[in-house]
């Protein structure tokens, strides 16, 4: 018995509808499947970053960790001297070495003492005011820790900074950070940071970031740049400057009480070689080198000290071809250790 040729058509039509159905299905079943696998792919990585994410900071924190042991171990050793101090021989101040992981990768930190730099928090408040330069009258127009920093300006190589600009920048510092809004002979209040773009009010408050600097007159970048690792806002409220762990271009900052010129840098790099060769009783020895030989150096003197609570923790660490890094200022008080703000940018 033959078929109809109407029924094998039809049995012709349905089975090409069913290989259309079953293909679509398969490409539907494809597309869903590469897109799955890429959904996988993309939430195997997050999971694989923020592992490493979290074993680097783990790491981090445990730099930390031993950062706050070798404070405290300088602190029980320094309560064996005569005079408790600190300097750049003891265990905290040693260069940083890597660390190898058992992973693979490296971990390596290094503390910097905060009152070996030149305090911003310090400058607030005023002398005279008086806009004239003669150096005769520097202890009577400016704060003895004004006439410091206008010292320590002068000392940057690039950008070269003047007398004149030196005594603009710190006074720009001090209305930024002091409670008033008055405007100090060319410092700066919100009159000026009202005309910029976009507007913006001086802080006055102590600043609590080094780079604050940077919404500051006066404060160019290539400036901010170069004054950046001789300056710190760590205490908030200031404290005397370690004459044993200060950078030569600090050292330069410290000179006569009614001079606003740096000490001459031969002066300043004779003083690092005897601090480094024999080092210096104490502060009384200190002031007594021939450097400041005939210079009055009462008011400076106040702002020297031999001891830090202070100091700058930079750790980093790389792992999977990944590197972090963590900044912490740490603050010692006898046997605590405390971190005070941590960052993975600056401070």
């Amino acid at each position: 018995m033959r078929c109809p040729r109407s029924s094998l058509s039809q049995r012709r039509t349905e089975a090409g509808a069913a290989l259309v159905v079953a293909m679509l299905v398969f490409a539907i079943c494809a597309a869903l499947i590469v897109a799955m696998q890429r959904e996988f792919t993309l939430f195997y990585q997050r999971g694989a970053n923020s592992l490493q994410a979290e074993q680097g900071y783990a790491y981090l924190r445990g730099a930390e960790e031993l950062a706050t042991l070798a404070l405290v171990l300088d602190y029980d050793t320094d309560k064996e001297r005569d005079i408790p101090r600190d300097d750049l021989e003891e265990i905290w101040a040693q260069p940083a070495t890597p660390y190898a992981l058992d992973e693979g990768g490296w971990l390596m930190g290094s503390l910097q003492d905060l009152q070996g730099r030149v305090n911003l928090n310090g400058l607030a408040g005023g002398g005279g005011g008086g806009q004239g330069s003669g150096q005769g009258q520097a202890s009577e127009r400016f704060t003895p820790a004004q006439a410091q920093f206008i010292r320590l300006l002068q000392t940057l190589e690039e950008p070269l900074v003047s007398e004149q600009e030196a005594i603009a920048i710190t006074r720009s510092i001090a209305d930024w950070i002091d409670a008033d809004g008055n405007t100090s002979p060319d410092g700066a209040e919100d009159d000026y940071y009202f005309s910029q773009t976009p507007a913006y009010r001086a802080a006055n408050r102590p600043m609590s970031s080094v780079s604050e600097l940077r919404a500051v007159a006066n404060v160019s970048p290539e400036l901010y740049l170069a004054l950046a690792p001789l300056v710190t806002v760590w205490p908030q409220t200031a404290q005397p400057l370690n004459i044993h762990t200060a950078a030569v271009q600090v050292l330069r900052s410290i000179n006569g009480d009614d001079s606003l010129e740096p000490l001459a840098e031969s002066d300043a790099q004779a003083l690092a070689e005897q601090r480094q060769e024999a080092g210096f009783l104490d502060k009384t020895e200190f002031l007594a080198h021939p450097a400041f030989a005939d210079k009055p150096m009462d008011k400076m003197a106040e702002l020297l000290g031999e001891s830090s609570a202070y100091f700058l923790l930079s750790a980093r660490v790389e792992i999977a071809d990944r590197e972090l890094q963590l900044y912490s200022v740490l603050q010692r008080q006898q046997r605590r250790v405390e971190s005070l703000v941590r960052a993975s940018g600056s401070l």
